[in-house]
């Protein structure tokens, strides 16, 4: 079933914004990152990408529709945080709990993709968390190399 791209709309730019927040805190809580820590830098993460409280071209955010369905999900692209206008990022993508394993999430890449690079990108980034093995697997499988890893040890 394929799915399109479409630029959030403005009025839903808010909640969206909101959710994401919430769902980047949670994934840093998950990673043992104090709350307060996470909440700041979910907050810092926020503000830069969006300083004017709405999305920009270099730095979109697209709900995943599919004709038969709706909204699967959403993701958000776009210049990663080097400076240099080539390398872009996939900031956030969630494909929604109901709709998962059906594909929506690949598509979402590859569109995430031909987005970027119809702006000049020459890579495309992500972060991963370690406890998220599905995604992994799907970035694995679409030619994403991993460039670090972050290991630690409760003591």
């Amino acid at each position: 079933m394929p799915i399109t791209f479409l630029p959030l709309p403005a009025e839903q730019f808010s909640s969206w914004m909101k959710r994401s927040t919430a769902e980047y805190i949670a994934d840093l809580l998950a990673t043992g990152v104090p709350d307060g820590k996470a909440r700041e830098d979910a907050h810092t993460t926020m503000t830069r990408a969006f300083p004017y409280g709405l999305p920009s071209a270099t730095n979109a955010v697209f709900t995943l529709e599919s004709p038969a369905l709706g909204n699967v999900g959403y993701l958000w692209s776009g210049c990663d945080s080097s400076g240099d206008p080539t390398s872009w990022w996939v900031w956030d993508i969630v494909i929604e709990a109901g709709h998962r394993g059906h594909g929506f999430g690949r598509q979402a890449m590859v569109l995430a993709e031909k987005y970027a690079r119809s702006h000049g990108a020459q890579t495309l980034g992500l972060n991963v968390f370690g406890f998220n093995r599905a995604a992994r697997g799907l970035y694995e499988s679409l030619g994403y190399e991993t460039t670090s890893v972050k290991m630690r040890k409760t003591l």
